[in-house]
């Protein structure tokens, strides 16, 4: 396969995972909004260099589970308990707590440098997300594990981020009049959309008991 379309996929599918509203892109568009664009390109530089260690690390965890699918089934489980608390945050506490949160004064680009990786550092869930889509992907034939081939992804998926969180960032006056980007909205659609993912992991557990 060649690198260059490993490249493109990696970029492709971190470009879509970043897409929805997250805290993330909304960050980055709003310390773009309030101390201009450069300290948010330079957040989401932040943001991109701990995403291209985490996509490693997922493509290094998706070689292992190739070779040891047993792991899978302790995963799933592990993953059950996780979206369902991560659900039951969404729906019935962040909405609760959402007002009481504190914006940060933080002026300096080191510091918004620093904030971008340390935000994206707590932002666990590239890792499982790679981790999948890298599975997929050899699972068709379209990646391997090589050393190259996983460069050349990881790559390819922090500049797929870095392009999104440029798209938030220079079009946020568009992107904030949507109704769906209101924080109580986007905790609703974050907890409904890992409760659907709880429901379809529940079932996959079932099923393999």
């Amino acid at each position: 396969m060649s690198l260059t379309l490993i490249f493109f996929l990696g970029l492709f599918f971190a470009l879509v995972g970043v897409i929805p509203p997250g805290l993330l892109n909304m960050t980055a568009a709003k310390i773009s909004l309030k101390e201009g664009h450069v300290r948010g390109i330079v957040f989401s530089i932040g943001v991109c260099i701990v995403v291209f260690a985490q996509t490693y690390l997922a493509a290094i965890f998706a070689r292992y589970l190739s070779k040891n699918p047993e792991v899978i089934d302790i995963l799933r489980s592990v993953a059950l308990v996780i979206f369902i608390l991560i659900t039951i945050y969404f729906l019935f506490i962040a909405k609760a707590s959402s007002k009481q949160q504190i914006k940060p004064k933080i002026k300096s680009k080191h510091s918004r440098f620093f904030q971008g990786m340390l935000m994206s550092a707590i932002n666990v869930f590239p890792i499982p997300y790679q981790a999948y889509m890298t599975i997929t992907l050899a699972s068709v034939g379209w990646l391997n594990f090589e050393q190259t081939s996983i460069v050349s992804y990881v790559i390819g998926a922090g500049m797929g981020t870095f392009v999104m969180l440029y798209i938030y960032i220079f079009f946020f006056d568009k992107i904030k009049s949507k109704t769906f980007t209101s924080q109580k909205n986007m905790n609703y659609i974050i907890g409904g959309i890992t409760g659907i993912i709880s429901v379809i992991t529940l079932i996959n557990v079932i099923k393999d008991w």
